[in-house]
């Protein structure tokens, strides 16, 4: 059974228990009104004129009745008329009678000096005899018969029972006001069911749609959120969900760019030292290197050349177990200061051999150890620093490493002058297989994979690597390592 046919039953049910307990409320409330279950009948007819007298009421009135058709004078019998009158105070009503202008008798139950006053006039024709009168908040209900007594006087008999206005006024708006509650009760749960159905059938369908276009393969979607109950929760986390799923193709799909563009890179890289080797092997097999110069010349060659592919296919791996989280890490506490120190004077003859000038600043003024597996750590260090040492296009080319401290990290910054790196470029730098344009690698070569290989690194210790460029000034690469607090002690990770 679907869920909207579910809330229709159960709504439905709604609507008939309501209705129910609105009739039963009302006949036990008729019965404890009225003291007879009787009355229960009565009670909920439809009445748009008003019935003033009960039906022992209306019995007496008509012998009243009677007597002013057939004997009018005996109305003017006192002992008669309070024999009537008692008849009627038993029943809580009340009589009058009344000969022209003067009042003939008053039933001692109304007590009301006013009651001559509000009675209606003559009406010989007596086209009204059922109405209803008020004294100040009273209400009364009467039955009234005009008539002539054998002397021509006009006279009038009068039936009277004071009412409840409110009883009144609910007798008569009881059917109008039933019929617009239960037109109250069937809207409002129309109303309430077609809310909920369009609040959670509505987005249950979008749910359902969209699980179709995922199968389908269809990502490129967006569910719209507003609701905030349960609903509007799992819509959340079915738009998370498929956020995630989109990333996890859009990644997979960058990665098959990247490798295929990695796997391109590559081969090129690979056939340029592979066509150098095999032209000068053919040198050597064609005999063109007849001296000894020319063969220590070919073989210098060709071993370069074999040291640059081996590089490439270590750096490759490198890369692949580091990736792959396949790299362990033998961590140490270093003082960063000395080892900077012993990096840079292991490269100084490079620079000079280089024309490269290179400054080392310690900012920080002091001895920070940090926790660092050092063959690693100077890899990083190594490629960060051979990086900057390939884009350098000034005469006056210069390196500066400076060092910052603060209670919880230590920062080297690696500042070149060189060509600096394109805006739209600087946030891909560090990302696996990325490759800078083709202007900046065609002429150096490498596989582009030093910097990535740095932050993996770095990134295996805990801390961060970001650049800082600008076009044709230079570039700044920055990277952190957290401080140790436990000198002394080696730990392996």
């Amino acid at each position: 059974m679907s869920i909207r046919i579910k809330l229709l039953l159960s709504y439905t049910g709604m609507l008939v228990i309501s209705l129910l307990m609105f009739a039963l409320g009302a006949g036990l409330f008729t019965i404890a009104s009225t003291g007879d279950i009787r009355s229960f009948r009565e009670f909920y007819k439809v009445h748009y004129r008003l019935n003033p007298l009960t039906e022992q009421e209306e019995s007496i009135f008509l012998e009243l009745k009677y007597l002013a058709k057939n004997e009018p004078d005996s109305l003017l019998d006192k002992k008669l008329l309070s024999d009537y009158d008692f008849k009627l105070r038993t029943v809580r009503a009340g009589l009058y009678v009344r000969r022209e202008s003067n009042q003939v008798f008053e039933s001692l139950t109304f007590k009301q000096p006013e009651l001559e006053n509000a009675l209606p006039p003559y009406d010989m024709d007596n086209s009204q005899i059922r109405n209803t009168f008020n004294i100040g908040e009273r209400f009364y209900a009467y039955a009234k018969f005009d008539f002539k007594f054998t002397d021509g006087a006009k006279g009038g008999v009068f039936v009277i029972r004071e009412r409840s206005p409110f009883a009144e006024l609910s007798r008569k708006l009881l059917p109008t006001l039933s019929f617009i509650l239960i037109g109250v009760l069937v809207i409002a749960n129309l109303l309430l069911y077609r809310w909920i159905t369009r609040s959670v059938v509505k987005p249950l369908h979008l749910l359902r749609d969209s699980a179709e276009r995922i199968k389908e393969g269809n990502l490129q979607f967006k569910l719209d959120l507003h609701s905030k109950d349960e609903i509007g929760q799992l819509n959340e986390a079915f738009e998370n969900m498929r956020q995630r799923l989109q990333q996890s193709v859009d990644l997979r799909l960058q990665d098959e760019e990247s490798r295929k563009e990695l796997i391109s890179n590559i081969s090129h890289d690979l056939r340029t030292p592979i066509t150098s080797i095999k032209g000068y092997i053919e040198g050597i097999r064609d005999g063109v290197a007849d001296t000894p110069e020319k063969m220590d010349k070919y073989v210098d060659i060709i071993y370069t050349k074999a040291v640059d592919l081996d590089k490439l296919v270590d750096e490759l791996f490198l890369y692949s177990k580091l990736d792959l989280k396949q790299v362990k890490f033998s961590m140490e506490h270093v003082d960063i200061a000395s080892f900077l120190d012993d990096c840079i004077d292991e490269l100084r003859y490079t620079f000079e051999d280089k024309g490269i000038s290179i400054d080392w600043d310690d900012q920080a003024g002091g001895k920070f150890e940090v926790i660092a597996d050092l063959e690693k750590l100077k890899r990083t260090v190594l490629n960060i620093i051979g990086n900057s040492l390939k884009y350098m296009d000034k005469d006056d080319k210069q390196l500066t490493v400076s060092l910052q401290a603060d209670p919880e990290w230590v920062t080297v910054e690696f500042r070149d002058n060189g060509t600096g790196i394109p805006e739209e470029a600087v946030p891909h730098i560090f990302e696996r297989f990325y490759r800078a344009e083709p202007s900046r690698n065609s002429s150096t070569g490498g596989s582009g994979l030093g910097l990535a290989i740095a932050r993996q690194i770095i990134e295996g210790h805990g801390g961060s690597i970001w650049v800082k460029s600008e076009l044709g000034v230079g570039t700044s690469v920055f990277f952190t390592l957290k401080r140790t607090t436990n000198p002394g002690r080696d730990r392996s990770a």
